[in-house]
């Protein structure tokens, strides 16, 4: 499909890195051009997205990577910290606790970023350490142009900073100013935790000096000032009250990022791979199992039926996602029945010409007490209002006061290729800790605090995270990577731009440019976890026809302005080893470079 895009189609055979941010991907080419691969590219990249998106996250996150080195097998990495050893429901529901709050101390899980991105490097990366760090520690003495994002959030946040998190106004408001947007900003503190990892850090071979940083990190004085600071913290969050962490410097000590295997399916020529379970990633897999039952070639990609039938399978593959996804390690997840074909088209046979207003998890044999635990908690947490100052996501349309997430993918000339979805730490979680620069994590506010569910709150339990990015691998050769920030978003609007290219021919930027939607129907992930029956934000660009014929059939209608809804990036390596690569125009601050 030929159409105008915002931007060009990147093309070439060297490398591509597209990323949330411009100085970011510019930094990740710069990597490549100095004879580093794919892994060191994204790790420098990642990095510097810590710095530019700082809002967005942070060292302390919450990290998966889907990787695949060239001619080898689709793997992950799981940075995704687990939970303390001293949490669970009983532990919150005796301070007062029923919902673990999105902001603060309780809801801190390990942090683990830093170490996703060392595991990374050390086992697929060429460069040092010090060479993929080097940009981030330039941007954090020199600064770079703050976002007004950034300076939003922060100027909305000064009171309470001030009065609650003193060591996060001396970090984001230097001499008592709110730092203005576009003007160089500066984090002194964080740098020097760099150099002094770096300092720390010696080995005889470059795979001993990234552990090394490794051990610096969970068992030196990163891990001393976190453990020290969360001894006496008692700190104000979203509740209303001073609350103690849970966290300690052990459970940061006893845990490191680890390899698995990705989920995935076969899918009109390509197999696309997730996470598992512990992320939402399979649920787009299940919701493509629901729509193969559908000729979506015909429909207009911009029409009312597409737009119908494909909200229809999110929410019926979303409401699964909340009654089954958990971490596997600590529940049987049903995941062979969940992404069987045969039940995508059980599924698929619930989608009628009008919307949905109930929550339908399936009801598989053994786990029915699932499916009716998910439906009392959405009824229970529908129509609770939207809360400005709690949750994830996303777009211009909601509040600047949210934190969200960031995305990278990049290929090299080898055919190496990765796709990474950093988050948390953000600067508006948790408090900076003192002399570090950076903030903890409040992951934790995905548990549920009923017991014998997929997703309990439970001791050294990964939180189901809502971050997932994607890689697929065509037979004819192509190979893809993708992703976007957006939280329960993500694989909705990655769902939708995949269809459009795989069924409608749309490229790379073309798709990206297209008018998105997604449902808000089901349970929310974020803190105040709520459902909002058949609401449906969709663009305004996407035509008052469209609009109008899905109000009509029930569907609760939000219009976003145009540009305000979904910031994907993708890149495509050809099977002659051409490459591509695209980023999305809204928020004005992603970019694909390359060459």
């Amino acid at each position: 499909m030929v159409c105008f895009t915002t931007r060009p189609e990147i093309r070439g055979n060297f490398g591509v890195v597209t990323s949330t941010h411009w100085i970011a991907s510019a930094v990740g080419m710069s990597i490549l051009e100095k004879g580093g691969n794919a892994f060191d590219a994204a790790v420098a990249t990642g990095f510097v997205l810590q710095v530019v998106e700082p809002h967005l996250n942070g060292p302390a996150g919450d990290l998966p990577i889907l990787l695949r080195p060239s001619g080898g097998t689709p793997s992950v990495i799981c940075a995704q910290g687990t939970a303390p050893k001293a949490a669970s429901a009983a532990a919150m529901r005796a301070l007062g606790i029923d919902l673990i709050p999105g902001s603060g101390l309780l809801a801190t899980v390990v942090p683990g970023a830093f170490d996703g991105w060392m595991l990374l490097l050390r086992d697929h990366g060429r460069l040092e350490l010090e060479d993929v760090l080097a940009p981030a520690i330039w941007y954090l003495r020199e600064g770079h142009p703050l976002l007004p994002g950034v300076a939003s959030t922060i100027e909305g946040l000064e009171p309470f900073f001030k009065q609650h998190w003193p060591s996060s106004a001396e970090v984001w408001i230097p001499g008592g100013k709110v730092p203005q947007p576009l003007q160089p900003f500066r984090n002194p503190a964080l740098a020097a935790t760099w150099e002094r990892i770096l300092s720390e850090a010696t080995g005889e071979s470059r795979e001993a000096r990234i552990d090394a940083a490794r051990q610096v990190w969970r068992n030196g004085f990163v891990a001393d000032a976190i453990g020290s600071f969360l001894k006496t913290a008692r700190v104000m969050d979203v509740t209303g009250q001073r609350q103690s962490a849970l966290l300690t410097r052990d459970d940061i000590a006893s845990w490191q990022a680890r390899m698995e295997p990705t989920v995935s399916i076969d899918y009109h020529g390509w197999s696309i791979h997730k996470t598992g379970p512990w992320g939402q990633g399979p649920v787009l897999l299940m919701a493509l199992q629901i729509l193969r039952n559908f000729d979506l070639a015909k429909l207009d990609p911009l029409g009312e039926e597409f737009v119908h039938t494909v909200t229809e399978a999110i929410k019926l593959a979303w409401a699964d996602r909340e009654a089954y996804f958990g971490d596997p390690d600590f529940f049987d997840i049903p995941l062979t029945t969940l992404l069987s074909e045969d039940y995508g088209r059980a599924r698929a046979a619930l989608i009628g010409e009008a919307a949905s207003l109930e929550q339908r998890p399936g009801r598989i044999p053994g786990y029915e007490y699932l499916a009716d635990a998910a439906i009392a908690r959405a009824m229970r947490q529908s129509g609770i209002e939207d809360d400005p100052a709690t949750g994830e996501p996303t777009m211009a349309h909601l509040t600047e006061m949210r934190g969200d997430t960031v995305h990278i993918d990049v290929i090299d000339r080898w055919g190496n290729i990765v796709s990474a979805t950093p988050s948390g730490g953000w600067l508006q979680s948790s408090p900076v800790i003192p002399g570090l620069g950076f903030a903890l994590n409040s992951r934790a506010q995905m548990f549920w605090l009923e017991d014998g569910l997929a997703s309990s709150l439970r001791p050294g339990a990964r939180p189901r995270t809502t971050l997932t990015p994607s890689l697929a691998f065509n037979e004819d050769g192509r190979a893809l990577a993708f992703g976007t920030p957006g939280g329960d978003q993500q694989d909705q609007w990655q769902l939708i731009w995949f269809l459009r290219m795989v069924h409608h021919g749309y490229d790379l930027q073309a798709g990206i440019d297209a008018p998105l939607f997604h449902s808000q129907h089901f349970q929310a992930s974020f803190f105040p976890r709520d459902a909002h029956p058949a609401r449906l934000v969709i663009e305004e660009s996407i035509g008052a026809g469209t609009i109008e014929g899905l109000r009509r059939r029930g569907h609760g209608v939000t219009v976003a302005e145009a540009w305000s809804v979904g910031r994907l990036t993708a890149a495509l390596r050809h099977s002659d080893g051409t490459l591509q690569a695209a980023a999305t125009p809204r928020l004005m601050q992603a970019y694909a470079v390359g060459r």
